[in-house]
């Protein structure tokens, strides 16, 4: 038998019926899903240290299981010490499976460890139904070894989804589990 994570079994079996009935779609076709969850890390202080965009790689492939890439000044700014080309940040993209293992690790593991949790904000939706959560500390997440850890960084996570508006996919992330604050029904 194939493998299939939870939360992907779940969404075919709990969350596109109770969708279908909250939103009176017609087909479960119309159901919003989930599409990719891209993680992104900004490190401004890699103009004057090469290592810490080697370290961030390597943190970000154990955290997403996948391989990360870095990402690239597009343009020179002097002020900053910065030229054009040199790599200032990591990212990695997930998508079907190991999409829905990150989001059950990020659930239930890692968000809980944040120091002072209370949920998550729920108003940090772009318009068309993707929601990005900012972490400040990458060491919320078990696979990360505090003992060899130089510099703690933050990062992005962006859930886009097929949503059309900001509500269904709000409902869409509330049934996979995501902890917001404000529980508005």
């Amino acid at each position: 038998m194939k493998y299939v994570p939870n939360l992907r079994k779940k969404y075919n079996e709990e969350i596109v019926p109770k969708l279908m009935e909250q939103f009176n779609y017609k087909s479960p076709m119309e159901v919003p899903k989930l599409v990719k969850i891209a993680i992104n890390q900004g490190l401004g202080d890699a103009t004057q240290d090469k290592k810490i965009v080697d370290t961030a790689l390597t943190d970000l492939a154990i955290i997403a299981g996948q391989k990360a890439v870095a990402t690239k000044a597009k343009t020179s700014v002097s002020n900053f010490k910065l030229r054009e080309g040199m790599p200032i940040g990591a990212k990695v993209t997930l998508r079907k499976n190991r999409m829905y293992e990150f989001l059950e690790r990020l659930i239930a593991v890692s968000l809980p460890r944040v120091r002072d949790f209370r949920g998550i904000n729920d108003k940090s939706f772009d318009g068309r139904g993707n929601y990005t959560l900012g972490v400040k500390e990458h060491i919320i997440f078990p696979e990360i070894d505090m003992d060899k850890v130089s510099r703690i960084s933050g990062m992005d996570i962006s859930f886009v989804t097929t949503a059309n508006t900001d509500a269904e996919a709000l409902a869409l992330l509330k049934e996979f589990g995501m902890p917001f604050k404000n529980q508005r029904n």
